[in-house]
This record gives structure tokens, sequence and C-alpha cells, in this order.
């Protein structure tokens, strides 16, 4: 595992630390390849209940690192398809991941960087947080998820904007338009807040959040009756789990559950 990628676990709760704080912790191939496979291996373990998204020093991510990408560009590399090999993996992992997620945004995110925090389930920010859908300052269109994200978040009309005109959105904005589901007064606060968000969430019914994301991302795509066939398949599955039954058993007891994600 490279050092561009830290990996920090607490209880159930896996913190995920883009580590490069001297270039923005923006993309190089090294570390898109961690991110890409760490978070293809927490999908699949059960001990990891809840991830946080997060960067060294002050900021979020830079998005792609241009210096290695020019160097891959002048020596005739098809580094492009980057997009295929990682970025497209790592943003599908993010949207589809069977629990939560929560991007602690401080600082700038931009380009990529923007892309992937807006996949996130919470993304919470502070006054210094900033978004920067960078890509057409340098001649490229959007990816890693932005033109599925952004428009369901901002709107299709403020999504374009932002997209075309490449303008920073400050933390106030961010906010108020839905990029940000929570701002703090101090930047301190993010990483910790975001941190105890997660262990709230890791600590409850973990196999109906995921259930709950599948049903939101059917029903935003399809129709009503997709919604429903989806509904119907995630009771199925979630009421015949242990946390159901202890829920239940709880409440009639007048009790509080103990969640054991199965």
């Amino acid at each position: 595992m490279t050092d561009a990628l830290l990996v920090d676990r607490t209880d159930a709760v896996v913190t995920l630390t883009l580590n490069r704080p001297e270039a923005m912790n923006s993309f190089t191939v090294d570390l898109k390849e961690a991110l890409r496979d760490t978070l293809a291996q927490l999908e699949s373990d059960r001990s990891c209940r809840a991830i946080v998204l997060t960067g060294a020093g002050g900021n979020f991510c830079g998005g792609q690192d241009l210096k290695e990408h020019a160097t891959l560009l002048a020596a005739g590399s098809t580094d492009l398809n980057t997009v295929q090999v990682h970025y497209n993996p790592i943003a599908q992992r993010l949207a589809s991941m069977p629990k939560p997620v929560i991007a602690a945004v401080r600082g700038m995110a931009a380009g990529a960087g923007a892309s992937l925090s807006l996949l996130a389930d919470f993304r919470i920010g502070g006054p210094r947080t900033s978004f920067l859908m960078a890509f057409a300052n340098v001649g490229l269109a959007g990816d890693s998820g932005i033109s599925w994200s952004l428009p369901r978040i901002v709107g299709h009309a403020r999504a374009l904007e932002l997209l075309l005109l490449a303008r920073p959105v400050k933390a106030d904005e961010a906010s108020r338009i839905g990029m940000l589901t929570e701002l703090l007064e101090d930047d301190e606060q993010v990483l910790p807040r975001a941190q105890e968000l997660a262990a709230r969430l890791a600590a409850g019914p973990t196999i109906a959040y995921g259930a709950i994301k599948r049903e939101l991302s059917i029903g935003d795509a399809g129709t009503l009756s997709d919604a429903l066939a989806a509904e119907a398949q995630a009771q199925a599955i979630c009421g015949a789990t242990a946390d159901h039954s202890a829920a239940v058993n709880a409440f009639l007891n007048k009790q509080k559950p103990e969640y054991q994600g199965r």
C-alpha cells in the first residue's frame, strides 16, 4: 500500500486520507490505484460499517495531478484511459457502497476531487471549504460521476453553469445549494464531526442503510413501478435480518436496540 493513502480503523469506522498535502492531495496513478483497490476491499468487509473520506493538510483534493499527467502525455501515454481504469471504478464504488460514506471536505475540492466528494452520502465542510468543477479550465469534460451527481444535487441549470464557467463555489453557497450537507463554523472540527457521524451510523442498521441507498438510486432513475419493486425486494431482505428482529423486540420492551449489521 502506498503512503499516498492512509487507512485508519477505529472500531467499525474506516477513515481514508488522501495523503499528498504538498500537492493538494491530487491524484497520481499510485493514489488512484490505492483508493480504487481499498474501496473494493471495504465494500465486502463486514467489519467496516462506515467510511470517512478526507484529505491531509488544508485541502480535500485538487483532482488529477497535472504534472504527472503532462509527463505521461509527453511520453505518448494513453493516460486518458485513467477514466475507465481508475476514476470510473472509484466513483462506482463510492456511489454504490452498501454502507454510509461521509466526505470531510476541508479546503479545496477540485476536479475529480469535487466529483468524488459529491458521491458521498454526507459532505461536511467548514468556512474554507470550496468546490471547483475545473475540467473546462484544462479543456476537458467532466468525469468521475460529476454529470450524474451534480445535477441531482443542484439541478440541471446550476450544474451546467458551474461546469461551463468553472467558478469556485464557496462554503456558504455550497451549503445553500446542497453540495454540503453540513457546514461547521470551525475547519478543525470538520474531520472530528465526520468521524462522529460515521460512528453513529456504524452503530445503526447498516444493512437497512445500504438498502435505502439502493432504493433511492433506482427511484431516481426509474419509474414508480421500478421503485415499488425495489422497495419490496429491500423490505424482504431487511425484514429477514437480525437487526430488524432486534429492533422490533427492543421497541416492544421499551429498550434501545443494539444493531450488528446482520
